[in-house]
C-alpha cells in the first residue's frame, strides 16, 4: 500500500512538472515565433487561429476516428448555441489579445499583469450575482491590485499599448470563466478539458477567422509569399495541444485547485526565466516586490475558493464539476 502511494505521488509530481514545463515553454515559444526575425511571423491573430484549427482537427481524430480519448456526452444544440459559442468567443478574444501583447511588452511584465485576473473575475462575478462582496474579499482584491500597480511602477520600459492588449485579454478570460459558471455548471453539463477542446476549439477558430481576414490576411498578402517555416508552426501548435493534455492529466490525478497552485509556480518560473532568455526583459526589485505582493493575494484568493468549494460538496464532486478550460500563453491555467 505504501509503495503504491509513493508511486502515485511520484506520478502526480511528474505530471505537475510536465504541465509547468509545457506551460512555461509554450509562452516562450509563442514569444519567439511572434518576435523572431528568422521566423518572420508577427501575426498573433494568425498564430492563435492556427492553434485552434490544429486543436479542432486533432481532437476530432483522437476522439472520433482513433477513439483514444473520450468526449463527455450530453451536449445539445441549445447548450452549444447559448453556452459554448459565448465561451468560445471569449476564449478566442483572450488568446488573440494576450498573444498580441507579446509584441509590445516583455513576457515577465505580461505575467505580472495577469495576476490581476482574480480581481476581474471577482468583480464580474459580483455583477453577475455569482460572488458576494465581503470585507475579506475586498482586502484580498486590494492586495492583488496593489501588487500589480507596484510591479507596473517598477517596469523600466512600459508600453501602454501592450498593457491595454494584455488587460483586454484578462477581461476576456474573466468573462469566459463567468460564462463557464453561468452557462455550463448551472445547466448541469460536466465537461473535462478534452471535451472543452473538442467543443470550443472549432467555435474559437471561426471567431478568429473572421477578424483575421480583415486585419492580418491583407498584411500577409502585402508581404509577398507566405514563406513561413511550416515545421516550426506545426510544432508550436503541437506543443499547445500537448499543454492542454497535460492539464487533463493533472486534473485527472489531483484536482482543479492543484493546477491553480501549479499555475502560480509556473508564473514565477516564467518571470525569472524570461529575464535570462529575452533581451527585452529587465527586472527590477520593485517589479519583483510588487509581483510578490500580488501573488500573496492570489494565494489568499485560491485558499478562499478552496474553502468555498469544500463547503459545497465533497472534493470528488468538485473535481468532476469544475472544468478547467483550455490553457495557452495567454491564460493561466
Amino acid at each position: 500500500m505504501a509503495d503504491r502511494s509513493i508511486k502515485q505521488g511520484t506520478l502526480t509530481y511528474i505530471y505537475l512538472l510536465i504541465y509547468i514545463a509545457l506551460s512555461s515553454g509554450q509562452i516562450f515559444f509563442n514569444k519567439w515565433v511572434l518576435s523572431s526575425k528568422e521566423i518572420n511571423f508577427p501575426y498573433p491573430l494568425g498564430l492563435t487561429l492556427l492553434h485552434m484549427v490544429f486543436s479542432s482537427v486533432l481532437c476530432f481524430v483522437l476522439t472520433k476516428v482513433l477513439k483514444i480519448l473520450k468526449v463527455e456526452e450530453g451536449m445539445t444544440m441549445e447548450v452549444y448555441t447559448t453556452s459554448v459559442i459565448p465561451i468560445g468567443a471569449m476564449f478566442a478574444m483572450t488568446l488573440w489579445l494576450g498573444n498580441t501583447a507579446y509584441l509590445y511588452i516583455s513576457v515577465a511584465f505580461a505575467q505580472m499583469l495577469k495576476a490581476i485576473m482574480p480581481v476581474a473575475v471577482f468583480i464580474l462575478g459580483v455583477a453577475a450575482g455569482l460572488e458576494v462582496m465581503s470585507c475579506r474579499m475586498l482586502l484580498i482584491m486590494s492586495v492583488i491590485s496593489l501588487g500589480v500597480v507596484v510591479a507596473s511602477y517598477g517596469e523600466i520600459s512600459i508600453n501602454w499599448i501592450g498593457v491595454v492588449y494584455q488587460m483586454g485579454g484578462v477581461v476576456g478570460e474573466a468573462l469566459r470563466l463567468i460564462f463557464m459558471e453561468i452557462f455550463v455548471k448551472r445547466k448541469g453539463l460536466k465537461l473535462n478539458p478534452i471535451s472543452m477542446m473538442y467543443y470550443v476549439s472549432p467555435c474559437s477558430a471561426l471567431c478568429l477567422f473572421i477578424p483575421w481576414i480583415f486585419l492580418e490576411k491583407p498584411k500577409m498578402d502585402a508581404n509577398g509569399l507566405w514563406n513561413f517555416p511550416p515545421l516550426v508552426l506545426i510544432f508550436n501548435c503541437l506543443c499547445t495541444f500537448a499543454l492542454n493534455l497535460s492539464v487533463f492529466l493533472v486534473i485527472s490525478h489531483t484536482s482543479a485547485l492543484t493546477i491553480r497552485v501549479a499555475g502560480v509556480v509556473k508564473d514565477w518560473v516564467v518571470v525569472l526565466l524570461s529575464a535570462l532568455i529575452f533581451a527585452d526583459t529587465k527586472l527590477t526589485l520593485i517589479n519583483l516586490f510588487g509581483y510578490g505582493i500580488a501573488i500573496a493575494g492570489v494565494a489568499a484568493y485560491n485558499n478562499h475558493k478552496l474553502k468555498k468549494e469544500a463547503s459545497q460538496g465533497s472534493s470528488k464532486q468538485v473535481q468532476c464539476e469544475e472544468s478547467i478550460p483550455m490553457v495557452s500563453s495567454s491564460s493561466n491555467k
